[in-house]
């Protein structure tokens, strides 16, 4: 532990990474506050095994305000960290991701722990998948100088509409813990093919998710393997050929609004996964009224506490241009 009588240059965990040449010295803020140590390891020490990372704590290599730790010890703010001699895989070069602005990504609410946007569809939340960058890595890039953010969760790709970035680390452990009580109220808007029947109607079929032979995520109804899922669907509007819905979840089950309309018997128009082929490309062609090439179904309200504050939050994204054309053509064509 010998500095040769000096004194440690610490560098904020926030822009800490790994080397293998030389002890790093860490300062713990706030986007690793109530981290585990092997969890922000494995973050500064990208390609490194965990088997490593594990042994090299066990040794006492890794100290936490110079005293041995073990790998489950949750780092606090404020902690110094010292972070042996570790060699890292060569990561090839980063291609470089384009930051997005608020014209296309426009913000719904901010403060110092949130951001909520109003997800345009088209856009994944993150990359992966066939996809190199998504939301979270064009927002990180359009703002460097934000140490901490992370997608509290995720919506579809062709799903538009509310979503809730974390800004703290204290934010998003507290509405991942909200999600998962039930404290979190979403609500949609969605067009199905069919004239729907009731007027309020509750789906509770288990849904269980798979993945294809090509390496597809599915999801499926499933009695005996699936999770618990509940889904309201409430009318809005009939059309005859399709109909105007507002979804409440009350479980966050992936795909669970698309497979449940589906199960029901009105799959989701447009919907390239789960709906009627043949008829998403009439509609694209303008069978109903305009042509219209996206899934219709858009994340259009949130009703949670705020997870640091405690205060009532409602926000709302307005139905998005595109959607809101088909409806009023729907409508005009309705009234004829």
């Amino acid at each position: 532990m010998s500095n040769l009588g000096n004194s440690p240059r610490f560098v904020d965990s926030s822009k800490a990474s790994a080397r293998s040449d030389a002890v790093v010295w860490v300062r713990i803020g706030h986007d690793a506050d109530g981290q585990r140590l092997d969890n922000y390891l494995l973050r500064i020490a990208k390609g490194v095994p965990k088997s490593h990372i594990y042994r090299i704590v066990r040794a006492g290599e890794v100290r936490i305000n110079k005293k041995r730790v073990t790998v489950d010890t949750r780092l606090a703010l404020g902690d110094e960290l010292r972070v042996p001699p570790i060699r890292v895989a060569t990561q090839p070069k980063p291609a470089r991701v384009k930051p997005i602005d608020d014209q296309d990504l426009p913000i719904l609410y901010e403060d110092e722990h949130l951001i909520v946007v109003d997800k345009p569809a088209g856009l994944a939340a993150h990359g992966g998948s066939g996809v190199s960058f998504g939301l979270i890595e064009r927002v990180r890039a359009s703002r460097p100088n934000q140490p901490y953010l992370e997608l509290a969760h995720r919506l579809d790709r062709e799903t538009s509409g509310v979503m809730i970035l974390a800004k703290t680390r204290k934010a998003l452990v507290r509405l991942h813990e909200m999600m998962r009580d039930g404290e979190v109220h979403k609500s949609y808007r969605t067009l199905v093919l069919g004239d729907w029947v009731n007027d309020r109607q509750h789906v509770k079929v288990p849904l269980f998710k798979y993945v294809t032979s090509s390496g597809e995520r599915r999801v499926r109804v499933d009695e005996e393997k699936g999770l618990p899922s509940h889904t309201i669907f409430q009318l809005i509007e009939r059309f005859g050929d399709v109909s105007y819905l507002s979804v409440d979840l009350k479980t966050g089950r992936t795909h669970q609004i698309r497979v449940h309309a589906q199960y029901c018997g009105h799959p989701l128009v447009g919907d390239e996964k789960y709906g009627n082929f043949e008829m998403n490309k009439a509609i694209a062609k303008g069978c109903l009224g305009i042509p219209f090439k996206r899934m219709f179904l858009h994340a259009a309200h949130l009703s949670f506490k705020h997870p640091v504050t405690g205060a009532p939050m409602e926000i709302s994204a307005p139905l998005p241009r595109e959607c809101d054309e088909l409806i009023t053509t729907l409508r005009a064509r309705k009234e004829r």
